[in-house]
């Protein structure tokens, strides 16, 4: 990835996450901004981890729908 790449990705997470972090304080919405931040928190890392060669952590298990049985 070169420099131009990388803060091009930058900038778009950026762009994307402040605008939404922005929407929720004016509504009034802390645990949406918050859940925000995180989520901003998480794709810089998960972009500093691909930069520095590391695999990305395997995706949480989906919890399982209880199965009715007859």
């Amino acid at each position: 990835m070169t420099r131009d790449q990388l803060a091009a990705e930058l900038l778009r997470i950026a762009k994307l996450q402040l605008s939404d972090i922005t929407r929720a304080v004016k509504n009034g919405e802390k645990s949406i901004a918050l859940n925000e931040v995180a989520d901003l928190a998480l794709r810089l890392n998960r972009l500093s981890d691909a930069i520095a060669g590391r695999p990305a952590p395997a995706p949480a298990p989906a919890a399982a729908a209880p199965v009715a049985h007859p």
